[in-house]
């Protein structure tokens, strides 16, 4: 399976932020974008993952097939909002996420027990504190089956201990063969990760450096 960009543009709010993007990543890769405040690093991955329309260029991906026939089907997003109901326990959210999703993953109780949180399935979204929120967005990723995971600063509000489980996570999700497209201001823990990097007004440039 393989992600590919070219020659990718992007607006908000009708205004050019970035053009002429171009980058490939494999099963089991891992690209790192990173840049200044106002650079496009969150509007490129809406883009990548469909929630907004590009405004050049090519987004695609290859080797798919009938289960994943383009990058938004395969695809999770974790934006800076954590898509939960306040209300909700722990539990239904992520229950509710799985039945909607398709394709289920991990057990619900099993993905809690991934990120550190197996005694509060019980307890409303609501009533956590900001890490365990972050750390249950983290959760919804295991309870659904999507090859290609797209996360924007996931480790924001994270503890160290939080910090190594979110990286062990995403490798193993790499060493699945899966794909991972990642904006963050701090390493991340991934070796041999490929950094895409957004000058604000500029093109972006891509090497492959470690995690």
């Amino acid at each position: 399976m393989r992600l590919i960009a070219e020659k990718l543009g992007g607006e908000r709010g009708g205004q050019p932020v970035f053009s002429d993007i171009d980058f490939s990543i494999d099963s089991g890769e891992c690209l790192m974008v990173t840049g200044p405040n106002g650079s496009g690093k969150s509007t490129l991955l809406r883009v990548i993952a469909g929630l907004l329309q590009r405004s050049d260029g090519e987004i695609r991906l290859e080797g798919g097939g009938e289960e994943f026939p383009s990058v938004a089907s395969a695809s999770h997003y974790l934006g800076h909002l954590n898509g939960m109901k306040p209300a909700m326990t722990v539990g239904e959210n992520l229950a509710f996420w799985q039945d909607f999703g398709g394709a289920p993953g991990m057990e619900v109780g099993e993905a809690l027990e991934a990120v550190g949180l197996e005694t509060v399935g019980h307890l409303p979204f609501g009533y956590l504190s900001t890490g365990q929120r972050r750390r249950i967005s983290i959760a919804r990723l295991l309870v659904n089956l999507r090859p290609i995971w797209i996360l924007d600063e996931p480790s924001a509000g994270l503890d160290r201990e939080s910090e190594r489980r979110l990286s062990a996570l995403m490798s193993a999700h790499l060493g699945d063969g899966g794909l991972i497209v990642a904006a963050t201001h701090l390493p991340l823990g991934i070796e041999g990760a490929a950094t895409l990097t957004m000058n604000e007004g500029d093109e972006g440039a891509t090497e492959r450096e470690a995690g």
